[in-house]
């Protein structure tokens, strides 16, 4: 008689590599991407106060985007940019306070009554016709952001902190948001 191996005596081979699961990198947004690029790029042709109006709706873009029927209200655009706003650790050292100072001034212009409506078409609108942009993001050049003006100063600062806002916003919860990406996706294809 011939003893059969049993599967507690014998260990269990691995799983061949072409079969293990193996992580999915997030989906991205080239229309995000694109808007985003484009806050940079009017940066970096110093069309500041252009750059502002367009990263002061990213807030609300993103809390419509969040939400099944593209809304938008004034207590959602106020947690998103507390909890966004401010990276993270930077209540530990002194540029926490520069944050919480910009978010405040921020949270300030997009909640005053004529600033907020129930759906943000003009800024889904921007956001949607970037969608066939071909301009690869490049990123803003902080070289030309020193000497300025306090108020210029003041904007590209603004600016690029909401940016980096959204940026963290996506890569950490949007890019997995079931509604946000099947929002993307609606607007993509809305024309």
């Amino acid at each position: 008689m011939h003893d059969q191996p049993t599967e507690q005596a014998t260990p269990r081979a691995a799983a061949p590599a072409a079969r293990r699961a193996t992580p999915t990198s997030p989906s991205s947004s080239r229309m995000f991407a694109s808007y985003l690029a484009n806050i940079e790029q009017l940066l970096d042709a110093q069309r500041r106060d252009v750059a502002l109006r367009e990263a002061l709706d990213l807030p609300r873009i993103a809390v419509a985007l969040a939400d099944p029927q593209l809304r938008v209200s004034v207590e959602h655009v106020r947690t998103w940019c507390e909890d966004w706003i401010r990276p993270p650790g930077a209540e530990r050292d002194a540029q926490g306070r520069d944050y919480e100072r910009l978010s405040r001034n921020v949270i300030e212009r997009l909640t005053q009554p004529a600033a907020t409506e129930a759906v943000p078409m003009r800024a889904l609108r921007r956001l949607q016709l970037q969608r066939h942009s071909r301009v690869p993001p490049h990123g803003f050049s902080e070289w030309r952001a020193q000497n300025l003006p306090p108020r210029d100063a003041e904007t590209v600062q603004t600016c690029t902190a909401l940016l980096e806002a959204a940026r963290r916003w996506y890569a950490r919860s949007a890019v997995h948001d079931a509604v946000v990406q099947a929002n993307l996706a609606r607007l993509a294809v809305l024309r």
